[in-house]
């Protein structure tokens, strides 16, 4: 197992499990283990947000009851960052907990909530959701990086089609300006992509 002080650039689909007590990490563990996916600790909520800044999760199974920074706060830090907030959270509290700590868990920002002790199979199974969520979503960044990269490589070899072209003879009208149009059509298409990229 991982722990959050460790750098990694594992691209597989990464559990954070963010608790303050030993015995509760471990039984994450062992729950989860059988995924066989890389499973990272914190011990707290400010090794957790280290630990999202230096690599991406497919979800975080975050304890809300932590000395510092408790799961809450935690939770908002992740969904205040561009770059963390849409990594999905699961809050895990325990049975004594009242019923405002799970609306205050979803105004946060929680995707799911569970109580202390949970049933092994439905945290696998709520887990795996997201892991499969996580998995699509990568598979959608590489496909449209594909498709960037085609689409630069083309505009690459139109502009210097468009180069060869004005520096013959011509009043870069006609087929030549026509070509130039589609080329400055093509680089805003290309600024649009970029925008729309959902990484």
């Amino acid at each position: 197992m991982s722990t959050a002080t460790e750098e990694t650039t594992d691209s597989r689909a990464s559990i954070l499990l963010v608790d303050d007590m030993e015995d509760n990490l471990i039984a994450l563990e062992a729950v989860l283990g059988s995924l066989n996916e890389p499973l990272v600790r914190a011990r707290s909520g400010e090794e957790a947000m280290k630990a999202l800044l230096r690599q991406r999760f497919a979800v975080v199974l975050l304890d809300i009851r932590m000395p510092g920074m408790d799961g809450f706060e935690t939770a908002a830090n992740i969904k205040r960052l561009d770059q963390t907030k849409d990594v999905p959270i699961i809050f895990l509290t325990g049975t004594d907990a009242d019923a405002g700590y799970a609306f205050r868990g979803y105004a946060t920002g929680a995707a799911d909530y569970l109580t202390k002790p949970f049933d092994p199979w439905v945290l696998r199974a709520k887990v795996t959701v997201f892991l499969d969520l996580h998995r699509k979503n990568q598979q959608l960044e590489r496909m449209l990086a594909r498709e960037q990269k085609q689409f630069e490589d083309l505009a690459t070899r139109l502009r210097a089609v468009e180069e060869r072209l004005a520096s013959g003879p011509g009043d870069g009208h006609g087929d030549a300006g026509e070509l130039r149009r589609h080329i400055r059509r093509m680089e805003e298409i290309l600024g649009e992509m970029r925008r729309a990229r959902p990484f």
